[in-house]
């Protein structure tokens, strides 16, 4: 996921700066005539905010509960099949 949106965001930055594919001009350098910051350092960012803010909702909230559930383990071994043809 993170590959595809960095394409689309690099993709729009060398729009901006005039810059083509075939310039090979560096990703840092097109960031940095802009004054922005690198895509998944935003991303990370963004989510460790989201997650903060779902820390301190109260544990009432169907979001606090969904973080806080425990999934049960299941026996694998009971309905494995085989693989390959038969």
């Amino acid at each position: 996921m993170y590959s595809r949106c960095l394409r689309s965001c690099m993709r729009t930055v060398r729009q901006m700066c005039g810059a083509k594919l075939r310039d090979k001009v560096a990703c840092v350098g097109l960031r940095g005539r802009l004054g922005l910051q690198d895509t998944v350092v935003v991303l990370q960012c963004n989510r460790l905010r989201w997650y903060g803010q779902v820390l301190r909702k109260d544990d009432s909230k169907w979001v606090k509960k969904c973080v806080d559930y425990v999934v049960e383990a299941l026996d694998l071994e009971v309905d494995r099949r085989e693989r390959g043809r038969q």
